[in-house]
């Protein structure tokens, strides 16, 4: 996939084919003096400004008619500083170069999202993240950024450095500046024993709290239209590795997750009524398998099948009543819902505007192919995740504005007032971050 999704006479689109944009100008920085000047001469110029990543988000959030800058000359790792366990990596850098590149040096995040075509600065400006009993997302893991403000300037900001803006731009949405570097706490590299099972969905309801409980990362996928679910629990291994094979996980990951997925795909948008059948059989289809790896290589895995995305942040302890009204909604709506669901956790962090901010939270993803309408579905899902004060996902689709944030984000006013501070002018402003922080 290239960097930016991008099509034909100027206009760019999202990893998702739902948001499309025409920017008056693109440019694409090699330096951070660079960066700084082309934000200056879009001042002059009356434009309004956005940085944009791999476009993996399913809001419009990287959107805009004014200045788009790419970030693929803003990439590499700057320094690895292994008394303070940190890495400074530029901002434009994918998660998976990054991944790639700590193996080699014997060194990795400790918890990370399960894809990695994303930039560093995209996922985390967005919340992305993995599964975690004890670490939370991508984002709570940085130890200090660099920010390109509305003027040009350029700010370093850490706990101990302009703390303020590093508890808010850590996950800025993009309102608060452009990031240019972001320093990663790191640790030697580790190995994790993944356990993956089929288990019934009422039973992974009824131990849930003991899942979590017992496990560093715990994650679960339901089938709609059965009780089936795929349960897998990653936990710190002392080794030996034991990777998949390479030809299982070419029939597991590439043509069952993948290829069987994406005719099965394709099957349910020809004919709906042939959904809830499909998913018996892919409900069952993955077997459970166990296996021991290096991060990375458990954590993420290649998403092929395109779609779009819903997800919330819920209380924890809100999870299980959460599940049991989506599917009672889905079962009774003749709604055909042919993706699982995916079901993941979150600990409790300090970030302004994190969805895990101050509370510990469970992640519900509902998912539907593109190019099918998932309106209905989507607002179905919607309802029930708001009525449980539920936080959305900065990059998926979502309906929600500033009135509703300034109620589920204790200190949504902290981020705005800072907004005001660094961008009096709304350089970085665009409709999305007028619908979600407003004017």
């Amino acid at each position: 996939m290239s960097s930016t999704a991008s099509g034909r006479n100027g206009t760019w689109r999202n990893w998702g084919g739902n948001v499309a944009a025409r920017p008056a100008r693109e440019v694409t920085p090699a330096s951070v003096e660079e960066l700084s000047a082309a934000i200056r001469r879009a001042a002059e110029d009356g434009l309004k400004v956005k940085p944009v990543g791999s476009g993996h988000s399913f809001t419009s959030i990287a959107a805009t008619d004014g200045m788009l800058i790419r970030p693929q000359l803003l990439t590499g790792i700057r320094h690895i500083d292994r008394d303070a366990m940190t890495v400074t990596v530029e901002a434009g850098t994918p998660l998976k170069r990054l991944n790639m590149a700590l193996a080699r040096e014997g060194l990795s995040l400790t918890n990370m999202g399960d894809i990695m075509e994303q930039t560093v600065s995209g996922a985390t400006s967005t919340g992305t993240h993995g599964t975690g009993r004890d670490s939370g997302s991508i984002a709570a893991q940085i130890k200090a950024l660099e920010l390109v403000t509305a003027d040009g300037s350029v700010l370093t900001c850490s706990e101990k450095e302009n703390p303020e803006i590093f508890a808010a731009a850590r996950i800025g949405l993009g309102a608060l500046g452009v990031v240019t570097a972001i320093t990663f706490a790191v640790e030697p590299i580790f190995l994790l024993t993944a356990r993956e099972e089929p288990m019934p969905f009422d039973r992974v309801l009824a131990d849930f709290d003991e899942l979590w409980t017992e496990n560093e990362h715990f994650e679960f996928y339901w089938f709609p239209h059965t009780g089936n679910t795929n349960t897998k629990r990653n936990n710190r291994s002392a080794g030996p590795e034991k990777p998949v094979p390479q030809l299982q996980g070419w029939f597991e990951d590439e043509f069952l997750s993948n290829g069987v997925f994406q005719v099965a795909q394709w099957v349910g948008r020809a004919v709906p009524a042939t959904i809830p059948a499909i998913a018996q059989v892919s409900s069952k289809a993955l077997s459970g398998r166990t296996y021991t790896d290096i991060p990375y290589k458990v954590f993420t895995s290649p998403r092929r099948v395109r779609f779009v995305e819903m997800e919330y942040a819920v209380p924890r302890e809100a999870v299980i009543e959460t599940l049991r009204e989506l599917k009672a909604v889905v079962d009774r709506s003749g709604l055909r819902v042919s993706f699982p669901v995916e079901v993941r956790t979150a600990p409790a962090d300090d970030i302004t505007l994190s969805t895990a901010s101050g509370r510990d939270s469970a992640y519900v993803a509902v998912h539907m192919v593109k190019g099918t309408p998932f309106q209905r579905y989507f607002t179905a899902a919607e309802r029930i995740f708001t009525a449980h004060d539920g936080r959305p996902h900065w990059g998926k689709v979502h309906t929600r504005d500033a009135e509703y944030f300034s109620e589920v984000y204790p200190r949504f006013g902290e981020f705005t007032a800072l907004r005001d501070r660094l961008d009096p002018d709304r350089r970085f402003q665009n409709d999305y971050l007028r619908r979600v922080l407003g004017t």
